[in-house]
């Protein structure tokens, strides 16, 4: 069995919980570096963690011998440089969503991955948890029959942190460091899912606008798209909505029924038929990404095959681009 020794190139909020431990919880896979450009981030991070190397300069962890896998877990805006990094130095890449800030990013590495021969995978770690399984096999089975259209709601109140200063704002509100505002950071997942179940977006158009005027990137997008199935859908997105409207909820309605769930919340699954209403709950791991990360491993040991690639998270990025304007 091939053993991976993970190098992690960020050490921030989501490698805490969400994915950091799950490296070590898989058998022969375990974290040897991690690099933060702050010196106390990347130190103070190795020695809670129990990680022997920890590094301010990402080159160094690359060329480290024993790092043979990389992890990116840095804003957007570095995702492409440290993942050819990583490819163009013979290391296979699990790069935190979205793939990049901008589809042509995306392009540059998958173009690198196939030049290379090194694969690049993307934590689109949705895919994998039992809940979003669960919603899947209800629509495959035809439940609800044949799927007629698809709905995104996403609303939610200002955080704190959107009010302050624009020096001081979060790196998710700068779209040079983000891709966009909070809709480049949450639709994505949503995104994603969607295409898991009906096919790659071919069609995208949307209208973004900065209605709270809290900060520069969009807070309030509307859009519509197709897939390539023919099957259309819609998405409003509000992120300075008063908090009545909060809600996460994808509709998808069949002809025999309709089906609601949520991305982030993990509300109950609803499931609307002629036999009556279903509330349905699933029970995910404690470490979401875990199941992801797992057949990523596995996938680099010869034992699986992981499709959550490089190639397969791109759509997401062009989606987006396109219902932002930006191409």
């Amino acid at each position: 069995m091939k053993i991976l020794k993970w190098g992690f190139i960020g050490c921030g909020e989501v490698t805490e919980k969400k994915s950091g431990p799950a490296f070590s919880e898989v058998e022969g896979s375990s974290v040897v570096a991690v690099m933060s450009r702050s010196e106390q981030r990347a130190r103070t991070y190795a020695i809670a963690h129990g990680i022997p190397k920890w590094y301010t300069d990402a080159q160094q962890l690359i060329d480290d011998p024993d790092v043979n896998a990389v992890y990116v877990a840095t804003p957007p805006s570095s995702h492409a440089t440290f993942a050819i990094m990583a490819m163009k130095a013979g290391k296979p890449v699990y790069v935190e969503k979205p793939l990049a800030a901008s589809y042509e990013d995306c392009a540059r590495i998958n173009s690198i991955s196939e030049r290379t021969g090194v694969p690049c995978f993307v934590a689109y770690y949705r895919r994998y948890l039992p809940y979003f399984l669960r919603v899947k096999q209800i629509v495959e089975d035809g439940v609800i029959g044949r799927v007629m259209s698809v709905q995104v709601r996403f609303s939610v109140p200002p955080r704190e942190l959107d009010y302050g200063h624009p020096e001081n704002l979060p790196w998710r509100l700068q779209p040079d460091i983000a891709g966009g505002g909070y809709f480049y950071d949450l639709a994505p997942h949503q995104l994603d899912l969607l295409q898991m179940m009906f096919g790659v977006i071919l069609d995208a158009e949307g209208f973004s606008t900065n209605r709270g005027r809290l900060y520069q990137a969009e807070d309030t997008v509307s859009a519509c798209f197709r897939f390539e199935n023919g099957l259309s859908g819609s998405g409003s997105w509000c992120f300075v909505a008063h908090e009545s409207a909060r809600e996460d909820r994808i509709e998808i309605v069949g002809d025999r029924g309709k089906l609601l769930f949520s991305v982030f919340d993990y509300a109950p699954i609803k499931l609307y038929t002629s036999e009556g209403t279903e509330s349905i709950t699933v029970p995910n791991p404690p470490y979401v990404q875990f199941p992801l990360i797992k057949n990523v491993i596995e996938h680099l040991q010869g034992l699986a095959v992981c499709e959550c690639t490089s190639v397969s998270a791109t759509p997401v990025n062009w989606a987006m681009d396109r219902i932002l304007g930006k191409i």
